[in-house]
């Protein structure tokens, strides 16, 4: 499945195991690694991204370039996580993150998930994933799942009943 969106951009259900998606994890990497402890950091790699559990949504410009991401991993019947969101710099302010989000919410949806919850960095420099995630209908929560409610993490999550 792959939507045309403007500009040229599509998104479709990708896997992971591709060179230039290695190039967007190792770029989301980089930027975050110095936000936050190492050990509050709670990054999947692209081979655990590539299980069954998780579906990768891709961004491509007119070229065929990928130029941003996102992936829903399935929990449980009941619970999906938002995960590894990503748009190259000058991508953003095309609302590129609220269409990849849109993807996952509507995956999310078809497969009957009740709830999706997220986590990202409490601490600069994640101001503009809140403002995200906000935008788009999702609200505060504790810690879930296995996260540990160290201070250094922000959760999110999204009713979808």
């Amino acid at each position: 499945m792959s939507t045309m969106l403007d500009d040229n951009l599509t998104i479709a259900q990708e896997t992971p195991l591709q060179d230039d998606i290695r190039v967007l994890v190792k770029a989301l990497n980089e930027y975050m690694i110095p936000l936050t402890p190492r050990e509050f950091q709670f990054q999947l790699t692209v081979e655990q991204m590539a299980e069954p559990t998780v579906t990768l949504f891709v961004a491509r410009d007119g070229k065929g370039r990928a130029v941003g991401m996102g992936a829903l991993k399935q929990h449980d019947d009941s619970l999906g996580e938002v995960k590894r969101m990503y748009t190259l710099p000058e991508m953003r302010g095309k609302r590129l993150g609220s269409m990849l989000l849109g993807h996952i919410e509507a995956l999310a949806r078809d497969k009957g998930l009740k709830l999706l919850a997220l986590e990202t960095g409490e601490a600069p420099g994640f101001e503009e994933a809140w403002r995200l995630y906000e935008r788009n209908g999702f609200t505060t929560r504790g810690a879930f799942h296995d996260y540990p409610d160290s201070g250094y993490s922000r959760f999110y999550e999204k009713k979808l009943t």
